[in-house]
């Protein structure tokens, strides 16, 4: 192993890359959502025809590892009532017993959280070693401590994360570099289920106000002071010097390539936020100076779901984000680290768009061939939503598209994907069979999980032209254990009709998700054919560099931070 202190700056080089070869396997899913054991698992969101805006998000899904044996379990955080927002069904806790099969373990994992949840961030929030999570919602916010045997106790009245707002999604991350795990939450509007606004208008038609109307909430940020005990920074941090807006989802990593972690807010149908640190605790609101505040056009949208690659191969993380129908998805190029383009007819993410609602998305290489796709599930907000009303209708497919050299492409067909209509809102991408491909459990209104199986990689169709990088830092007094704010490359080589062609991929351990959802903590990487072997760095988020050279594909591989003490390079 090659051990190197570096900064992130020193790694953003473009890559100079051939498009890989045409002939590559395609995509195929298969829906396995039956013998899953979810397939009786229906989020609870309210009211599924949607009569206040409380009930249009839906709810999210957090992945987690509940006994620390490496399979990546599940949290449905769930919804509750109008009249009762303190008491819905609970949040539930499925345990992955391996085969894409998971079981109920509520009752024993002693979750008893039956507030009305939105989004989630799973963590060390302790630094006891376990995977603890907090939830955002409607009403006080919710920290569960996990004994590491996948028992939960409520430590909220303790951490100091009590906040009464409406909580939308929040991100752990170690912010101050300190060893411990600080927490962002994003916060999108003050309502009263008792006093909602009048109906609103669109397009002709009467439906439930907001969020234009209400009064936008400001987001948090809070130090761990240790123990699982935090003090809100919001004020001294500069965060609350951004002007207040609706707040939905968020992406935590370094987009500037300081070495600093920098937090991305989407706001719904107002500005972006990106808050770039500017260390110590400190950020500065950047979103309109940087360009992700607005599309090409100068217009704030919707952004609902979020994804992160890097799509052009300067080195550098791009952000997608999902938007309203009569609108499109929005791909905003990251040039230099501090200033961002809208290129999203570009790369033909635009148009396919443009009658969808969408929600939670992510960019992930699912054939195999070296790029990445991107996936992004939609419905619509209004249950009035039709073609001749609103040039939407409600339940609408999964929008599928295969990256080809400079552009996306949409997918009709690939098995079980995009296949029926639904109203959905968030998903969640992981191996969760760990055999080498990447798999989606999709969540919505009014109807169960999805488990969508991806078999790129599967019994009649065997293959190692992947590989999968599990960071962990496992040193004493760190609870940074996933990693959030590493950056993981793989550079490879192959022969391809003589010539030499050379490729350079990046991921990234960022903290947030698709959409009210987690990232799983672990990257992928596909290669096209021709590849034998990989060399593979991880920038550690303290700014130091490991590598290893050679590795064979075909491989889940759990790098453990070296122990070594070498001080990073100051960028």
């Amino acid at each position: 192993m090659l051990l190197l202190s570096i900064s992130l700056a020193a790694l953003v080089q473009a890559s100079q890359s051939t498009p890989p070869p045409a002939s590559v396997p395609t995509m195929r899913f298969t829906d396995v959502t039956r013998l899953s054991g979810l397939a009786e698992v229906v989020p609870c969101t309210g009211n599924p025809e949607a009569t206040e805006i409380l009930e249009a998000k839906g709810t999210g899904l957090a992945m987690i590892d509940l006994e620390g044996d490496g399979d990546l379990d599940l949290i449905l955080p769930n919804g509750a009532s109008l009249t009762s927002p303190n008491e819905g069904p609970g949040s539930r806790v499925f345990r992955n017993d391996g085969g894409l099969r998971f079981v109920e373990v509520t009752a024993t994992a002693g979750l008893k959280h039956h507030r009305w949840s939105f989004g989630s961030t799973v963590g060390d929030a302790d630094g006891d070693g376990s995977q603890d999570i907090f939830f955002a919602c409607f009403g006080s916010d919710a920290l569960w401590l996990n004994d590491g045997a996948g028992h939960f106790r409520d430590a909220t009245a303790a951490s100091g994360l009590a906040d009464t707002d409406w909580s939308t999604s929040a991100a752990f991350a170690d912010f101050d570099k300190d060893g411990d795990l600080d927490l962002f939450v994003t916060k999108y509007l003050s309502f009263d289920p008792l006093h909602p606004l009048p109906r609103a208008n669109f397009k002709g038609v009467e439906v439930m106000a907001g969020p234009k109307g209400y009064v936008p909430t400001p987001d948090s940020i809070f130090e761990n002071i240790g123990g699982a005990k935090f003090v809100d920074r919001s004020q001294e941090s500069g965060i609350l010097a951004a002007k207040p807006a609706f707040g939905l989802n968020l992406a935590v990593l370094d987009f500037t390539g300081d070495g600093e972690l920098d937090i991305f807010v989407g706001n719904d149908s107002q500005p972006n936020h990106l808050f770039r640190s500017v260390g110590r605790f400190q950020f500065a609101e950047e979103g309109l100076r940087s360009g992700v505040a607005l599309n090409g056009e100068g217009i704030a949208q919707a952004t609902m779901g979020i994804a992160v690659a890097d799509v052009d191969g300067n080195g550098r993380a791009d952000l997608f984000t999902s938007n309203f129908s009569s609108d499109v998805n929005t791909l905003h190029l990251n040039l230099d680290g501090a200033n961002f383009d809208d290129r999203s007819n570009q790369y033909g993410v635009a148009a396919p768009s443009r009658p969808l609602v969408g929600w939670a998305s992510g960019f992930y290489d699912f054939d195999h061939d070296g790029d990445e796709d991107l996936l992004t599930v939609n419905g619509h907000v209004y249950p009035q939503a039709s073609k001749e009303l609103m040039d939407s209708v409600r339940e609408q497919p999964p929008l599928l598209m295969e990256r080809k050299e400079k552009r996306f492409h949409r997918v009709s067909d690939a098995g079980d994907l995009p296949g029926a209509d639904w109203i959905d809102r968030t998903a969640v991408f992981a191996d969760f069979d760990q055999d080498g491909d990447v798999d989606v459990i999709v969540g919505g209104i009014g109807a169960a999980l999805r488990l969508y199986r991806n078999d790129t990689v599967s019994a009649d169709r065997p293959a190692s032209n992947w590989i999968e990088i599990v960071p962990r830092d496992l040193r004493l007094g760190v609870a940074n254990r996933n990693a959030v704010g590493a950056v993981v490359t793989a550079k490879t080589s192959s022969m391809v009709d003589g010539t030499s062609i050379r490729q350079t991929q990046r991921r990234w351990i960022w903290g947030g998700g698709p959409y009210m959802s987690n990232n799983a903590p672990e990257v992928h990487f596909g290669f096209p054919p021709g590849v034998e072997s990989a060399d593979i760095d991880i920038l550690w988020p303290d700014g130091v560099l490991e590598t290893r050279k050679g590795l064979t594909l075909g491989k889940r591989i759990a790098w453990n931070r070296s122990s070594s003490a070498a001080t990073p390079i100051a960028p």
